[in-house]
């Protein structure tokens, strides 16, 4: 199979297709632009000539493909929020340079990377496949652009259900190849261990579902080898875990040292959110089936960060 990658430059396209060159043998091209580095990194990892990296003007001349994978976005909180209403532009520009291919040539797949902020939603309970965007038309803040942007590409595509998309909501993801710098409670928290500092963090409730590396190259194959649909799904684990639970693993197997303070506050870039994660589990028709929950994902990457650091 040949895949269009773009956003080849982010880490979570860098985890797929390090675990495709572990399992699968697909022709994978990756977009960016900034060509050289993406071509530097394959080269460090061994896959210079297995894989190949190209400039976005290259799209069209490079052709044909299978499937388009499109990774383009921010997957800091922080950044995304420092990036402000560009976010819009950004991912208008690359959904319909994808589109408009699969315009040309029906049989091509599309697979969007969305998000669960896609919702418009304060968590204050998980997501679900009945639960409704709310969002305050007449005072529309800053922190809801990073949604909206991918609320209104999911709507873009359900309105062309003749083409083969579906769109991804990451909710939580982990790796061992994560920036550590990026405004996330478990950066911080992998943070605190390598550097033996006390994490100090709020008494407020936090529930996650951390997708592992692996089960997330598996949805993305699943879809890819479903026959076409025009959908969304939730990405999601075995089992979410609880902020009190994934502190005291950490405290036992990693020696995290931490302290909860009435003072501190997990509210990230995006606004605080209890519980950001899914229980729609529509991907299993797909045959999609976790294989690690969010702790095991967790204490597995979390121990090859901490070795590698």
């Amino acid at each position: 199979m040949r895949i269009a990658i773009f956003g080849g430059t982010s880490q979570i396209a860098k985890d797929f297709v390090l675990s495709s060159s572990n399992f699968g043998n697909d022709e994978l091209i990756l977009f960016s632009r900034v060509a050289k580095t993406v071509e530097h990194w394959l080269g460090g990892n061994g896959l210079s000539g297995r894989y190949s990296s190209k400039d976005y003007a290259e799209f069209e001349t490079a052709s044909p493909y299978d499937a388009i994978i499109n990774f383009v976005g921010v997957g800091d909180p922080a950044k995304a929020l420092k990036l402000g209403s560009a976010i819009f532009e950004i991912t208008e520009q690359y959904d319909q340079l994808a589109i408009k291919y699969l315009r040309k040539y029906a049989q091509c797949r599309y697979i969007f990377m969305s998000s669960g902020a896609a919702y418009l939603s304060d968590f204050k309970e998980p997501a679900n496949a009945a639960m409704a965007s709310v969002l305050q038309l007449n005072q529309i803040n800053h922190r809801d652009w990073y949604g909206i942007s991918k609320m209104y590409a999911e709507a873009r595509h359900r309105a062309d259900p003749q083409l083969a998309i579906v769109d991804i909501r990451i909710f939580n993801y982990f790796s061992h190849t994560q920036d550590m710098s990026a405004a996330y409670f478990m950066t911080q928290a992998a943070q605190s261990i390598a550097n033996s500092i006390i994490l100090t963090t709020s008494s407020d409730p936090m529930v996650r579902d951390y997708l592992h590396p692996l089960d997330f190259y598996q949805l993305v194959f699943k879809i890819i080898e479903f026959p076409a649909i025009n959908c969304a799904v939730d990405a999601y684990s075995k089992e979410p875990i609880d902020k009190a639970t994934l502190l005291r693993v950490m405290e036992s197997s990693f020696g995290l040292k931490y302290q909860i303070s009435d003072n501190a506050s997990d509210t990230n870039a995006t606004g605080l959110k209890p519980f950001y994660y899914s229980e729609n589990h529509s991907a299993s028709h797909f045959g999609y089936k976790p294989q690690y929950s969010s702790l095991d994902g967790i204490k597995k990457e979390l121990s090859l960060l901490l070795n590698k650091s």
